[in-house]
């Protein structure tokens, strides 16, 4: 859905005041706050660049300052080949780090579709994460699976997940649920220790969760462990931080209160 019916509202009498600070800046503001306030709805379509700069009467520079500033902020979205669009919000996913559960279960509880599309996996050389986070030598084999993972289609996650060969000797079999295939297998892990970081994607990383280049997500380190408290997965995933969030329960601790 395009703006051409609210082109007024780019016009520089609409938003541009002397003495106000940079005309980018006061540009950001102005579309930040018209989004805000539903003058510009989801998925509507921005003039294109030269466009809006002739619209705004300001050069392009000034354009793509404001609106790369809007699309780090995760008010617009700039899709390859389309345009710019005023994003459409969803409702954050809310993941409890105190339970051990796949991506697959976690969905299904809140009654979400999920599917992967396979990226690669088969028997491989560790590397060094690998080696250190499954007790491996450099001479053994590590399992591989990388999956691109959707909640009901939506590009959610990019998941890199690494286990022995003799606790997944076949990596062809993982299609959605790694852990339905070592829950069958008398495999599934009992606890993992998990690290979160934030990080900024790549150009490819990116194009696959359908996000600008340098977007802000949500990297997460998994080393999960059988009851014996042998290491049997390491999985690092990206994950979106605009429709995912990870939350933890605190309680004070009893010796202590």
């Amino acid at each position: 859905m395009a703006v051409d019916n609210n082109l007024a509202l780019f016009r520089q009498g609409a938003w541009f005041r002397p003495g106000r600070g940079p005309r980018y800046e006061q540009l950001y503001r102005h579309l930040s706050a018209i989004v805000g306030a539903g003058e510009l709805a989801p998925e509507s379509q921005l003039p294109p660049e030269r466009e809006l700069a002739v619209i705004a009467d300001v050069s392009r520079v000034t354009v793509r300052k404001a609106v790369s500033q809007l699309v780090a902020d995760g008010v617009l979205e700039q899709r390859r080949g389309a345009g710019t669009f005023v994003r459409l919000v969803r409702p954050k996913l809310e993941h409890s780090l105190s339970a051990l559960v796949s991506f697959t279960e976690y969905l299904r509880q809140r009654g979400k579709t999920s599917s992967s599309r396979i990226l690669r996996r088969g028997l491989f050389l560790p590397t060094p994460d690998e080696m250190m986070a499954l007790g491996l030598s450099a001479t053994d084999r590590v399992a591989r699976v990388d999956r691109l993972r959707f909640a009901d289609d939506t590009p959610l996650a990019l998941e890199w997940s690494s286990l022995p060969p003799d606790v997944l000797p076949d990596p062809e079999v993982v299609e959605t649920s790694l852990y339905d295939v070592l829950r069958a297998a008398g495999k599934a892990p009992a606890r993992a220790v998990q690290r979160i970081t934030a990080v900024n994607l790549t150009a490819v990383d990116a194009k696959l969760l359908l996000l600008p280049e340098g977007a802000a997500v949500l990297r997460i380190d998994r080393t999960a462990y059988l009851p014996s408290g042998r290491p049997i997965e390491f999985t690092r995933g990206l994950y979106r931080s605009d429709i995912y969030d990870f939350i933890a329960e605190l309680r004070q601790d009893a010796e202590r209160s």
